[in-house]
């Protein structure tokens, strides 16, 4: 009844009449659960897959939706005018089917079908709102992001700065005493692994091996100096301070917050001050003060023509440019409850104003207000200008680096991943940066739009060019079909270009091996999950605690890329349709030296989200699986992960760090850090589920790549052997509480954590405790 002939077929040959999956009653029938409030049903989006068998996901490709699911949507088509998806994001749009449009065919239209869909979604995130749009059917209503914050310093990194201020103001003989103290501080709060101390050659220091008066005093001092300046970045380094509610104006002190966080150091106290003064005045009433009622159809008109609003702050050094720039923000923030008024529009058939999807620390003021329908780039003009600078500004330091650790050679093959996200608000760095590494440039047509990508002659580049092992999303893959067929032709063409030396050319190096091995498409470069399929499922298989050794899960994401795309892939022609080529990907990754992975928001970075190391760092360990042993480890070669932190818009300063040092950063300046605890906790179940998921998320860092002692033992006592947390934690979210702990618990049974005895006696009997609180509430 539920379901059409076809799909009824799909589902009972995926869940047969003894297999039915969850929410069934003893008697056959299928349970949706919710709370009827008047006019208004609530519900939970079922699970899509079977809880605590991700193997089956894993293993079955057509990810068909189980009965209960399909009877949910059958229940709100029945019973419902529209529905409300609220929050980024859910599943109904990434089920199988037709990847840039549904059809009949499609589980998206199957579920969704006719019933008005409004989509509550993230502003900062028009990439995978595009998948809610043409698949899920979606009419978007934006929501700002939480306020920002500065991490500051706590605790043992307050007391070291302390020190390190007063060993570099202090004279007299008083410094090695200090020194000392320094030193015993910086190895209590694992200092030492973010900054080392190194030799005049550059080798680290074991302090553990190496009395501290053997080591030079000029060299002390450097690192002493250098340890002052990481202090500094980490007390600035900006973070999501909490949640927030939806269609809330933000307080006075929020708006602060969100301009000091955009203006940064470029704006002075007094002016922001006199800019809240100013925004006071303008919205003292109703009135929206500053705001252009054609503020939107001129960012229409802009974006139709190529001419997107820069990301760059359009005010000169003048005190009142940037005080009028500031007060122009903070108006604009100040109607958030658009909002909420945008639902209530929708849902009386209205219309909701449009406007470019973005983060405002990158993209500036265009992304506001929110409550709009948003939209992301035009994909034939991809990399832009600015893109295309700072591209070539990364891939020149993630060559440079990598020559400093391997004494002056060139990568063979570096694998960068193409995510959709970061490929919008960046504006294309991601494919800038492949572009720069191989050799090659942009070639626009005079409409301004990117027509080819032409390889530079080698005699200009002056360097080898360099292999690509292009990771793509499933979202960059169904986004940027053009994108996709220009990278192909290049490929194509780097690897046959005559007159080229394959020690100055890797591409055409490793695909003459591979055609000599007989594999067809030698040159195919571009790998994804299969057609209309999404997701490495590391992140279930980590979720579940379903894994053994952590080579299986790079060899996870290897089995669910192993597909090719481009201009000749496909039984059905078009990049949409691709071709399973597992022996091209395996030499790639048996020849990957690097990774390269964008970060483009701090809202969620390296450790806050499943996806970072449910991809990047599981390509990494598929890369790894197949380098030979080090005879002096008697582990496999490592492969590093260069991070590019793209949230900001400075064309002069493109940053690029090994992943280890970003993880440190980041647990440092939130998940260990008290100020982002006590907004988390602030936050009710909420928070202690955000909270859970980096727990989650550490565990799988530690098994892809590197996780320090120090983050397993500050995390485990600044959330489960901190009483009144636990307690608060526990109180808020149970099921939330007892996977922190069971995160603790596996991480020390994995051998990724190092503790004591007693500190593991505690966490089982919490756990235990943990786990009884969770049945009972059940």
């Amino acid at each position: 009844k539920m379901l059409g002939k076809y799909m009824f077929k799909k589902v009972r040959r995926a869940w047969s009449e003894k297999e039915r999956g969850p929410g069934v009653t003893a008697d056959g029938k299928y349970v949706v659960s919710g709370l009827q409030l008047g006019n208004v049903f609530v519900t939970v989006q079922p699970l899509l897959g079977v809880e605590g068998d991700p193997m089956r996901l894993l293993f079955e490709r057509d990810l068909t939706p189980h009965p209960q699911y399909c009877a949910a949507y059958a229940y709100l088509k029945e019973h419902s005018q529209a529905v409300i998806h609220l929050g980024m994001h859910g599943t109904e749009e990434w089920l199988p089917g037709q990847p840039l449009g549904n059809d009949r065919a499609s589980w998206s239209d199957e579920m969704i079908g006719s019933l008005p869909n409004i989509y509550v979604y993230a502003m900062n995130n028009p990439s995978e709102s595009i998948l809610a749009k043409r698949r899920g059917y979606g009419a978007l209503v934006s929501y700002n992001v939480p306020p920002y914050g500065r991490a500051g310093l706590y605790m043992e990194l307050a007391n070291l700065k302390e020190l390190v201020e007063e060993y570099r103001s202090v004279e007299g003989g008083a410094e090695a005493e200090l020194m000392e103290a320094i030193l015993s501080t910086a190895q209590r709060a694992g200092m030492v692994s973010d900054v080392p101390i190194t030799t005049s050659d550059g080798e680290v220091v074991d302090l553990d091996s190496v009395d501290i008066d053997e080591v030079p005093r000029d060299r002390l001092n450097e690192w002493v100096g250098d340890l002052s300046m990481y202090l500094v970045e980490l007390q600035n380094r900006l973070f999501s301070s909490g949640l927030r509610k939806f269609g809330e104006t933000p307080t006075d002190e929020e708006i602060q917050t969100y301009l000091k966080a955009y203006f940064g150091e470029e704006v002075k106290e007094d002016e922001i001050a006199e800019a809240m003064d100013e925004y006071k005045k303008h919205n003292s009433g109703e009135g929206h003060g500053a705001e252009n009622p054609f503020h939107w159809w001129t960012s229409i008109l802009q974006w139709l023509k190529g001419e997107e609003e820069s990301s760059e702050k359009k005010y000169d050094d003048g005190h009142q440019s940037k005080v009028s720039a500031a007060v122009e923000v903070a108006t604009l923030l100040h109607r958030s409850t658009e909002e909420l008024d945008a639902v209530v529009n929708a849902l009386d058939g209205g219309y909701i104003l449009p406007n470019p999807g973005g983060d405002l620390i990158r993209d500036g003021s265009s992304v506001l207000p929110t409550g709009r329908n948003i939209h992301a780039l035009d994909p034939y003009r991809m990399p832009s200008a600015g893109a295309w600078i700072r591209g070539q500004k990364a891939a020149s330091e993630i060559i440079r680096q990598h020559q400093d650790a391997n004494n002056g050679s060139y990568p063979e093959t570096v694998a960068v991943s193409l995510w959709g996200l970061d490929a919008i608000k960046t504006r294309g760095e991601s494919v800038a940066i492949v572009l720069a590494l191989v050799g090659a440039k942009p070639v626009k047509e005079g409409t301004g739009r990117v027509v080819r990508f032409d390889l530079i002659p080698l005699e200009e580049l002056g360097r080898p060019r360099v292999d690509i092992l292009a990771s793509l999303s499933g979202i960059f893959r169904d986004s940027f079909a053009n994108i996709v067929d220009l990278l192909d032709d290049m490929f194509e063409r780097a690897a046959t270009a005559e007159d080229e030396p394959e020690d100055l050319n890797f591409i055409k190096k490793h695909a003459s091996q591979l055609k000599q091995d007989g594999v067809e498409r030698p040159a195919a470069r571009l790998f994804s999950n299969p057609p209309g399929d999404y997701g490495s499922m590391v992140n279930e298989v980590v979720g579940s605690g379903d894994w053994d050794e952590a080579e299986s899960l790079g060899e996870t994401w290897k089995s669910r890329n192993a597909f090719s795309y481009g201009r000749n892939e496909g039984t059905s022609g078009g990049t949409r349709a691709g071709t399973a080529r597992p022996e091209v990907l395996d030499k790639l990754l048996a020849t990957t030296e690097r990774v390269v992975q964008e970060v483009d928001s701090v809202e969620y970075g390296m450790t806050d989200i499943q996806e970072y190391y449910a991809n990047t760092g599981a390509l990494k360990k598929a890369a790894e699986n197949r380098k030979p042993l080090d005879e002096k480890t008697g582990k496999r070669r490592k492969v590093d992960i260069s991070v590019i932190e793209a949230f900001s818009n400075d064309q002069e300063k493109v940053p690029v760090r090994n992943v280890e040092d970003v993880l440190r950063m980041e647990y440092r300046s939130k998940l260990l850090n008290p100020k982002w605890r006590d907004a988390m906790l602030a936050q009710g179940a909420g928070g202690a589920y955000e909270v859970s998921q980096r727990m989650t998320a550490m565990v799988g860092w530690a098994a892809t790549a590197e996780v320090d002692n120090f983050v397993f033992d500050q995390a485990a006592e600044r959330y489960a052997l901190d009483e009144d947390v636990a307690r608060q934690l526990q109180k808020n979210n149970p099921e939330a509480f007892k996977n922190v702990v069971r995160r603790l618990l596996e991480a020390a049974g994995r051998g990724m954590w190092s503790t004591d005895d007693e500190t593991l006696n505690r966490l089982q009997e919490m756990y235990a405790q943990a786990d009884d609180l969770v049945e009972q509430v059940r």
